[in-house]
């Protein structure tokens, strides 16, 4: 029987408007009446996803968890409440920064509140419409120097100039990152060693429930690790290729279809 479900949001469990469909609103609140928990597994932080509780009915709620920034942190909804986290340090953020502002990308720096957006572009601007951010028209850092920050990312529409970008990395640079890339614009940053899937393995450890009952459900490289850490991986018919070979399971049904719901039901219900 699986008892923790780890489920990245966009591109997977949101449709393209960053909804939750009522079929699989439907369908969690069912399986969580079994006895389910269900933790969303983001890139984004707590405070960008408060619609998406919202839909869940997970908001504020004791015994309620998601995982954010690519596992950066673990959370309990109410308060909410940091069970674990992995910082990124100041020094390495600044050496980021530093290496991406020579780049054609926008920079988006995360602390536990707040998203900070430099270099952005007309593009991000209409991406970013529904997530909470402050967009910064310096290039100043330094008052982060104090502040707990959690993951860095570049935006580019053209993903294989992400990828030209990760191969011109300064090694020493590049050997202290976790990267993945997400949504086929970002690529993002992480401290060596974090990502989803030790972040799962974290929740599972908090629950006492054994990884051999859990499902992690993915899109993209940045939910990999959580595919290859849980017993069952499941790839939404929309992931990408090396999200598929990883998967022990594929959809039929893409994020637009109520991908989710078709896994619970399969899967729990």
């Amino acid at each position: 029987m699986y008892r923790l479900i780890a489920c990245d949001l966009d591109e997977t469990l949101l449709d393209k408007g960053r909804h939750v469909s009522k079929r699989t609103q439907e369908t969690i609140k069912m399986a969580e009446a079994k006895g389910l928990v269900f933790a969303p597994a983001t890139g984004r932080g707590f405070y960008s996803i408060k619609q998406t509780l919202k839909e869940l009915d997970a908001e504020n709620k004791a015994n309620h968890y998601m995982i954010g920034f690519n596992g950066g942190v673990v959370v309990e909804n109410e308060g909410p409440t940091i069970i674990k986290d992995f910082p990124l340090s100041f020094d390495i953020l600044a050496r980021l920064f530093e290496f991406g502002s020579n780049y054609d990308v926008a920079i988006h720096l995360y602390t536990f509140d707040q998203t900070y957006v430099y270099h952005s572009n007309p593009e991000e601007d209409a991406y970013l419409t529904t997530i909470p951010h402050e967009k910064r028209l310096d290039d100043d850092i330094r008052f982060l120097e104090n502040q707990v920050c959690y993951k860095a990312l570049f935006q580019n529409l053209d993903r294989s100039y992400l990828e030209k970008l990760e191969q011109e990395m300064p090694t020493e640079l590049h050997d202290l990152l976790e990267i993945s890339y997400s949504s086929n614009r970002y690529i993002e940053f992480n401290p060596k060693g974090v990502n989803k899937g030790v972040a799962l393995q974290t929740l599972a450890e908090h629950l006492d429930i054994p990884m051999n009952e859990t499902i992690a459900i993915g899109d993209n490289t940045n939910d990999l690790a959580m595919i290859h850490a849980a017993e069952l991986g499941i790839a939404v018919a929309n992931a990408v290729p090396a999200v598929k070979e990883a998967a022990q399971h594929t959809t039929i049904a893409d994020h637009e279809q109520s991908a989710v719901a078709e896994v619970i039901e399969t899967f729990i219900l």
